[in-house]
Order: structure tokens, then sequence, then C-alpha cells
């Protein structure tokens, strides 16, 4: 092979090998160091990062504060030695029951528009807040409800179900196959409910970490059935990034479109909104264009070992 030919082959390696990075760009993860563990001191440290690739932190840190855990029994637990570099948070949960607890983070929010008095008014926030500052029998009101939840497991000596009931809220795991005991090469099955009801003809993707050393990302795409089940079989040993999202109605971005403003003084919340920092007028605000639902489900998994 010429000079010139080995240059070709290793830029078309090299363009290959950046295609994923791109074409998954901004994933959330919390990542444990062990997903099974045994003994009455166990420790489990998690990192937590936003990140290009998967499980290399090289964008931001997810922020702590915003970590949960729930026990085997279902009861809050909580992160201990959190710490936040500049690229990922660290921190570590004891297991000081036997069973499996969940790590995560969960929002649910409203965004909505409507008329009063002739202008546009905007909100984004909680449904408490929702009720308090939105007017009952808002004229146009269109709105649009947002829940994203973002997993992992981890299980001391024996897996258990106490943590991983659903809220009813929002696009969430309910497991049949724990998540601590998936196994690589057999097959292992999820259920996935939205706001407590079977999310059927969802799409479910699985993505292996390591994508660095691959030219794909070594995706797996499967849907979920009438009972929001899903049954699946990942082919190595490892970590995975599980995700599913679901979206109906107008909830898409641009004017009025989600990731306009905050909760509480957003552009065109509720008493109107303030000027722009130096004085500097601020657009009026637009209407949602309708109705819509926006939510999201991320968790990290590990495929043990036949």
């Amino acid at each position: 092979m010429t000079f010139k030919k080995r240059l070709l082959a290793v830029a078309a390696v090299s363009v290959a090998l950046a295609l994923p990075m791109s074409a998954s760009a901004h994933r959330g993860w919390l990542l444990p160091a062990f997903t099974t563990l045994s003994g009455d001191n166990a420790w489990v440290t998690v990192d937590a990062a936003i990140s290009n690739e998967l499980f290399y932190p090289d964008h931001r840190a997810m922020r702590p504060d915003g970590i949960q855990v729930l026990g085997p029994d279902g009861a809050a637990d909580k992160i201990q030695n959190a710490s936040t570099g500049q690229y990922r948070s660290t921190f570590d949960v004891q297991l000081t029951k036997p069973g499996t607890y969940k790590i995560f983070t969960a929002s649910n929010s409203i965004m909505a528009s409507w008329t009063e008095n002739g202008e546009v008014k905007r909100f984004r926030g909680s449904a408490d807040d929702f009720a308090k500052q939105v007017p009952a029998g808002a004229v146009d009101l269109k709105t649009i409800k947002m829940a994203s939840r973002n997993e992992t497991f981890v299980t001391r000596d024996k897996p258990s179900t106490g943590a991983l009931a659903p809220t009813g809220k929002g696009l969430e795991l309910v497991p049949v196959t724990n998540p601590t005991d998936v196994v690589a090469t057999e097959a292992a099955t999820f259920k996935f409910v939205l706001d407590g009801k079977p999310a059927a003809d969802l799409e479910v993707t699985f993505i292996p970490g390591g994508a660095r050393w691959r030219a794909t990302p070594g995706e797996i795409k499967v849907k979920t059935g009438a009972d929001g089940a899903v049954k699946f079989t990942l082919p190595e040993a490892g970590m995975y990034w599980v995700n599913a999202m679901v979206r109906s109605g107008e909830t898409g971005r641009g004017p009025g479109g989600p990731g306009m403003g905050g909760p509480g003084g957003a552009p065109g919340g509720p008493g109107g909104a303030p000027g722009a920092p130096g004085g500097a007028p601020q657009a009026p605000a637009t209407p949602l264009a309708g109705n819509g639902v926006s939510a999201s489900y991320t968790a990290v998994i590990e495929a043990q070992r036949p």
C-alpha cells in the first residue's frame, strides 16, 4: 500500500470514529463503579456527568445536589462525600441494607402560555406553581408537560424490588428482570410506563460504553409491546446506556417551544418579565403552538458476565 493510500485509510477511520461522538452529543449518566456488591460494609462510588462520549467526562459535571437515593425498603437514603470537578461529579453511597438501591435524578414541570387582557403570558415551573400562578379558565391556554428521569441501580447481596416501584409520573422503568441481574447473551425483560400506564410501541435504545474503540456506536434498538414490556439480549458484558423518549402534541423548540425561559419570571411569565440586562427591552412573549407531552428516561445498567 502506498503512503497516500495509507493516509486516506487512516483519514477514513478517523472520520468514522468521529461520527458516533457527534451523533450522541451531551448525554447525561450516573455510572457506578460496581452494580453488585456483598458484605456488611459495602460502599459504591458513582460518577455523574454530561458528556459527548459515553462514560468519558468531556463536557460538564452533573451537579450532585439533585441526586437522590432509594434504599431496598423504598425509603430515601443519601449520597455522601460528594465532590464536583470541571467535567464530572463523584459521590459515594453506603449500602447499609441488603437489596437493590436506586440512584437517580427526576424532574417534572409544566410549560404554559395563555392570553390575559390581550397579552400573551408564559409560565414554566412545577405543577403546584402552575395551579397557583396560572388563572383558572385562562384564555387560549396551551401546556407542555415535561418529565425526565436518569437512573442507575446497585445491589448488595441479593436483588430486591422495594426501591423500584413507579411513582406514576413521567416515563419510568418497571423492571421485570432486575436491572442488576441482566446477564450478557441471556434474554431480559423491562417494562416501561408513562404516567403509570403501559408505554406501548416505545423505542428503547441500548448503547454500550467504550465507543472510542469502535467505528460505530453499537446501539441496539427494540420496541415495547402493548403492555409496555420489551425483551432484549445484550451481546457482551459491560456498562450500557439506556434511553427512551416520548413526545406527543406540539413539543418542538422554537418560538414558544421548550427551552425558552425558566420558571418564575421567565419571559412572558406571570406578572410580566423584567427587562434584559443593561436595560435592553425583551422580545414579547409568543404563545405555545399547542398542547403536548415530552418525557425522557435514561439509565446506566451493567450486563454481567455469563
